[in-house]
Order: structure tokens, then sequence, then C-alpha cells
């Protein structure tokens, strides 16, 4: 009898049982994938139905948009976040401010309770958007514009082409049209490192890390009464996809407003940021180079109006509303009465201040 040598060689066998524990691998991963993902979208959904949606939803031009009022009284401040937030992040404010008078908040397309909309997400479209959803949920008497870094351009937009029904407008660490042009290239640079790490964050959110690391469900001090909406609106996979669109109606927003304005006499009041305080984790020097710049156009702002003047947030970053919210409660009180034409302004017009 003879015994046939086979012709395999040696580690053939080895690289077969590995080639089977690589698939086994990764057919493990995908199933465990799925449930994350499926456990994921479950407990957000679960989330949303015991939070509940703050204030209302109203059809615009064929979307569902998210508008949150609260108090009463005229004028009407609208709120606006800045670009990946939604009308959360007035939880310091927004409570204070209604004592006042009515307050309003609302989330653009594809944030918060909003729902998503195709097409280009710049300043027409958001400003006439916001113009639609006041009219839908029947405010009509005036309104002072309150916003937050991109909403300052938007802001611009909407007073331009509905300047009847604004009293006021309020920016709180505004961006100023086609600012990128004015910043350092290495600057640009790092930005743009930060975006394209944005559908790696959308991943992550989709298939239940984030919310696996506790990402989801915390709130910071000062916005435990928004606990419950923030919880369940936190984590959003739609706002990744909002964020570019707005990204890349970040340059015809610009283009759209660089020329809008002055506005003559229109009450303007103008939040800027520390400048010593860091923007960015950026090297010093390029740190340096920024927020002088920065600076420059927060002082800029002030062209808009012959009524306007700047208050410097000491110790705030360009979140002053979250850091500083005393601050902005109290000046916007009383911007509210220089409105109504109830009290004379703080500090002179045209002045810039640090408080």
């Amino acid at each position: 009898m003879e015994y046939q040598v086979s012709q395999r060689k040696p580690g053939s066998r080895i690289v077969r049982y590995g080639i089977r524990g690589v698939s086994v691998l990764f057919a493990l991963l995908f199933v465990a994938t799925c449930i994350s993902t499926a456990w994921n979208a479950r407990v957000r959904h679960h989330a949303l139905t015991v939070a509940g949606t703050p204030g209302k939803l109203y059809m615009v031009n064929g979307r569902w948009m998210h508008l949150f009022c609260t108090g009463q009284g005229s004028p009407t401040i609208v709120l606006e976040a800045g670009l990946g937030d939604d009308s959360m992040i007035w939880g310091k404010v927004q409570p204070v401010l209604s004592r006042e008078t009515r307050v309003c908040s609302y989330d653009r397309a594809g944030f918060g309770w909003s729902e998503s909309r195709p097409g280009v997400r710049d300043s027409n479209a958001i400003s006439s958007e916001l113009h639609g959803l006041l009219k839908e949920s029947g405010i009509t008497d005036p309104i002072i514009l309150m916003g937050h870094s991109i909403a300052g351009i938007h802001m611009r937009e909407y007073v331009a082409r509905y300047p009847e029904g604004v009293k006021g407008i309020v920016f709180l660490d505004g961006s100023t049209p086609l600012q990128d042009d004015r910043f350092p290239a290495s600057f640009r640079d790092e930005e743009k490192k930060y975006y394209e790490k944005m559908p790696w964050y959308e991943l992550l959110t989709i298939i239940g890390v984030v919310r696996l690391r506790g990402q989801c469900s915390q709130v910071e001090p000062g916005f435990e009464a928004y606990a419950a909406w923030i919880k369940a609106d936190s984590c959003n996979p739609q706002q990744f996809t909002a964020i570019q669109a707005e990204l890349a109606g970040v340059q015809p927003s610009g283009e759209e407003t660089a020329r809008l304005g002055p506005f003559g006499d229109l009450p303007i009041l103008i939040f800027s940021q520390d400048p010593n305080t860091p923007m960015e984790q950026l090297p010093p020097t390029l740190n340096q180079q920024v927020s002088t710049i920065w600076n420059e156009m927060q002082e800029d702002i002030k062209k808009l109006s012959t009524r306007s003047r700047r208050i410097i947030a000491k110790g705030s970053t360009h979140y002053i509303q979250v850091d500083r919210p005393e601050l902005v409660n109290q000046e916007v009180s009383n911007f509210l009465q220089v409105v109504r034409g109830q009290a004379a302004p703080l500090a002179p017009y045209g002045a810039t201040e640090k408080q």
C-alpha cells in the first residue's frame, strides 16, 4: 500500500483557520453593530416619547419646524442657535427673559425637533423659513432677533428682507459675512481637519458607541429644567447631515449678506467673548492671531447701526449664553426696555465695554 504525500504547503491549514477566524470575527462584529444600532434607535425613541416636545411643531413649506415659546409680552424675543446647536442651548437664558416678555426659541431644519430639508442651507433659505414659521405660529407683533454665532449672518438677511417687524438685534459672538477669508490659512486648515472627522462621529453616533460612553445623557449645570429634553435630543444622527448642509451654505450666505446694512438707527446689542480666552486648542501664536481678528470683526458689527453698543464678556468663551448667562439676562432685559422706549441704554451708543 502506497502512501501519497500531500502536495499542500505546510502552513495552508493555519491560513485556512485564520481566514475562518477572521470571517467569524467580522460576522460577530456585524451582528453586534446591528444590535447596538437598533438598541440606540430604540432608546432615543423612548426618550423622545417620554420627554415630549417642548413647544409646538408647525408645517412650513412642507416640513415640520419646531418653535418653543414661553412668557408673555411684546416685543417677542426670537432666539436662534449657532451651527450644530438647537433650541436647548438657551436653557440658561429663555426661562429668565420670559419673565419680561414672550421669548421663542426655534430649531433650524435638521436640528432638534425640526424636520430635515433638502437644498442649499444658506441665509436666504433660513431667513425665509423663520419668517414662515413666525407667520404660521401667529407671531405678528414686533420681534427682537437674538442669535449666536452663525445666526449673526442669518439675522442680517432677515432684517434686510423683513425690516418692518424687527425692533432690535442682539448678537452673541455673532459670525460676520465671509469671515473665513480674514483668518490665517493655518486656522482654516485646522477647521477643515475637524469637519473631515464628522462622518466618523456620525457613524459612532448611529451605532450607539457615543451613547454607550454616556455622552448622550450629560446635562450641564444650569440646564436641569431642560434635562429630559436635552437627553432625548442628544446624539441625533440627522444633525450631522444638517451641519454639513449648513457648512456648504456658509460661503453663499457670506456673499448674500456681505453688502447688507447698515440698518439706520435700529437698536443693536453686541456680546463678544473675552479675547483673552482661547477660542480653540491652537498653538499660542495662532490663537492670538485668530482672537485679534475675531475681536476686530466683533467691533465692526457696531457699524450696522447708529444705536449699537458692544459688551465684552469677561472670562467667556464663544458660548456667552452658557458661560455668562447672568450678564446676558441683565443686559438684554435693559435692552428690551430701551426698545420699548421705557429706559435709556446703560452705556453710550458706539461704546465698547468690558463686564
